[in-house]
């Protein structure tokens, strides 16, 4: 685990050392970190960056080698509907729903030699809400 975890939870002390790590990779990658752990009530977009023209909204999920599940697992319905929630509460704040965008996925796994962080494009298609109206004009 990473210096400054002690007295932190080893789960959130994981997490955060997972977003730490998709934030390096980001970086190595070439986009513009804008914001980490963006909040509004509920709701949290984990890392907001810019690659070119793009806007792109990343989730990251950290989970142990051993453990029974793949990071990429976790994107379940509840957790889709949550996100788009957010991303348009951020694009209302920031007013930039003109803006392209789209959500990538970072997963993280943290195995015998340390953590391992592996970017997913364009993971989920908000083309439509549960309206059948188009969620975002572009």
């Amino acid at each position: 685990m990473p210096a400054g975890s002690v007295g932190i939870p080893a789960h959130l002390a994981l997490g955060q050392a997972g977003e730490d790590a998709a934030a390096d990779l980001l970086r190595r990658s070439g986009f513009r970190i804008l914001e980490r752990n963006w909040r509004s009530g509920g709701l949290e977009l984990d890392i907001v960056c810019e690659q070119g023209d793009t806007l792109v909204f990343v989730e990251v999920k950290t989970r142990k080698a051993e453990g029974l599940a793949n990071p990429e697992d976790a994107l379940i319905p509840a957790k889709r509907r949550k996100l788009s929630k957010a991303i348009g509460l951020y694009l209302s704040a920031r007013d930039l729903w003109d803006r392209s965008c789209r959500v990538d996925l970072v997963s993280v796994v943290h195995g015998p030699r340390g953590l391992s962080a592996t970017r997913h494009e364009d993971v989920l298609d908000f083309s439509q809400d549960a309206s059948g109206a188009a969620w975002q004009p572009w």
